[in-house]
């Protein structure tokens, strides 16, 4: 197994990736609904016409609230230091378990650090709550499974 520091050092990289390749698509996304709103703008008036700018302007706003998530996912990331360690789970711990693995920063899904495999959880989802705060040699009961906190980073 790598060191400890390294096992969070590339969590948290991976985390940091992963908000940035979502922060690309939706500032892409916004670019292109902006164009699509400037040539709608050039082209024919009518029904059709505000049909197709309200639609787009939805859209725009929905890629607006994405990119507000995306924004708070950067500022939960801001808030962890890697070099920091507890004996108690909190925003940036590494938790090894019976059943799975964590990395407790934002929901990012499924991560890899050599052969192990880690689920990037935000402290608020219904796993991240039971967590937070227990210590290595503590049960958790969760969805009917059972499972016992091995080590904690």
């Amino acid at each position: 197994m790598e060191s400890n520091l390294k096992i969070k050092e590339q969590l948290y990289k991976q985390c940091v990736d992963f908000v940035e390749e979502r922060l690309i698509t939706i500032q892409n996304q916004i670019k292109e609904i902006q164009e699509s709103l400037n040539s709608e703008t050039k082209s024919s008036a009518g029904d059709k016409h505000e049909t197709g700018r309200a639609m787009l302007q939805l859209e725009r706003e929905k890629s607006g609230q994405q990119l507000s998530e995306v924004e708070k996912l950067k500022e939960a990331l801001s808030k962890i230091d890697v070099t920091k360690s507890s004996a108690t789970i909190g925003l940036g711990s590494v938790v090894f378990t019976s059943k799975s693995n964590y990395f407790m920063a934002i929901s990012a899904g499924q991560l890899k650090v050599g052969s192990d495999k880690f689920f990037a959880i935000s402290p608020n989802t219904p796993i991240g709550l039971l967590l937070m705060g227990k210590k290595a040699d503590d049960e958790i009961a969760f969805r009917e499974q059972h499972f016992v906190i091995k080590t904690v980073l």
